[in-house]
């Protein structure tokens, strides 16, 4: 069970596969549904198919366009493949329609091939799912305290955390948290930490499973005698579909559980550097919001930022929804809250360092990140950006940028 759930969805092998399957069960049910002296029916086959397509084309426009669902344009592979998928249903609805008998079998195996086929090219272009397990949420970490009994020799600790919120009352979602080698040593030394922050929808996980940080972790660390920095990744979100865009508010106090709660307990329960030259904050999306909005906000607890598409302001909904949810219908509050009012109010910088970092294919956040860069620059942080290559908002943009920007991080806060 466990190699099935370890199955790696994202492989070209297994995308092959699947999109060969579907392939020839849909050439066959066209095959059967064209062989015929019926105009009637093949005229409706090729209709069902254009009408199936222009749908599909119209629920990704809507979807991704209008209703902006994720907060994000939809890429071209998606918008492909759902046109694809539509177009798909159509002709496996007009299967249905016209075959009888034993021929019914065609359209019965093409409508779950032809949905997996969809599911798999739309998963590899985001990068969310890397395995069986991931997409069914099926849990892969276990508390801290059994990940360090089962932790290889010359990897880190990877496990899970419940950090208190006496301070917030935030209702935070159990952490994750990465222990680097050195730390299963006699005398380890004090060390740095990253404050590390999943985008929204999702979940601390995220950024293990699907950005793959525990690898890059090790890798640095392997080439550092098992030293790295000590990496906790809270819930700022309470539950994935909720936003409480790292603020106190009737939302959730997201900003004191993050800023005060999570500081607190990591020092109280590791060794580590007090100076903010050995902290960072860092997120993704949703995340690399918060950590600009927290970390320009208090240069006293993070000398380290890195956003990762991140937004221009708080809230993936209208600003006029955001200022009514998260800032009790307070315009000023919401503006003040944006990135560059924070950069602006708490100018200017004299030892922030600041990586900014988007896909080259993100229409929407790459500009983004080139305004904030220019804003924290005229802050006097210290800036750069990462451009990830032929990546939009999704997954691989963080896998790229999480093995570019760690190692700059780790330098920053004082590793070498």
């Amino acid at each position: 069970m466990n190699g099935l759930l370890s199955v790696k969805l994202q492989s070209t092998a297994l995308l092959a596969v699947v999109d060969a399957a579907a392939g020839i069960i849909v050439l066959a049910l066209l095959l059967l549904l064209l062989r015929t002296r019926s105009r009637r029916r093949s005229g409706t086959t090729l209709a069902a198919i254009v009408c199936g397509g222009v749908l599909g084309w119209f629920a990704a426009w809507f979807v991704g366009d209008v209703a902006d669902l994720f907060g994000v344009p939809l890429s071209t592979p998606i918008w492909a493949w759902t046109v694809a998928l539509f177009a798909g249903l159509g002709l496996v609805i007009t299967g249905f329609v016209f075959l009888r008998g034993r021929r019914l079998l065609v359209p019965a195996l093409a409508l779950p091939l032809c949905l997996v086929a969809a599911a798999a090219g739309i998963n590899a272009d985001v990068g969310e799912f890397p395995t069986l397990r991931s997409a069914l949420g099926i849990p892969l970490y276990q508390p801290l305290h059994s990940a360090i009994q089962a932790t290889d020799a010359g990897h880190g600790t990877v496990g899970t955390v419940t950090i208190p919120a006496p301070a917030s009352h935030f209702p935070a979602r159990p952490a994750m948290i990465y222990l680097p080698p050195v730390l299963r040593t006699p005398h380890p030394p004090a060390l740095p930490v990253i404050e590390a922050l999943s985008g929204q929808p999702g979940s601390p996980e995220n950024l293990f499973t699907s950005g793959h940080l525990a690898s890059v972790l090790d890798a640095w660390a392997a080439q550092h005698h098992g030293v790295a920095p000590i990496v906790v990744v809270p819930d700022q979100l309470g539950s994935p579909e909720k936003n409480p865009m790292c603020v106190d508010s009737a939302l959730g106090n997201s900003a004191t559980y993050l800023t005060v709660d999570v500081p607190r307990w990591i020092r109280a329960h590791y060794s580590v550097t007090r100076a903010p030259g050995g902290w960072a904050i860092a997120g993704f999306s949703q995340g690399g919001t918060c950590s600009i909005q927290l970390g320009a906000a208090d240069p006293s607890l993070f000398g380290t930022i890195l956003d990762i598409s991140g937004e221009l302001r708080p809230g993936s909904r209208s600003p006029q929804e955001a200022t009514r949810t998260g800032f009790a219908g307070n315009s000023a509050a919401y503006a003040a809250a944006a990135p560059s009012a924070v950069l602006a109010a708490h100018a200017p910088y004299h030892d922030l360092t600041i990586i900014f970092a988007a896909g080259s294919e993100d229409a929407r956040y790459l500009p983004w990140a080139r305004t904030l860069a220019a804003d924290a620059t005229q802050a006097g942080a210290h800036t750069s950006l990462i451009v990830a290559p032929g990546t939009g908002h999704d997954w691989h943009t963080v896998q790229y940028v999480l093995a570019k920007a760690v190692p700059l991080v780790a330098r920053s806060l004082g590793l070498q």
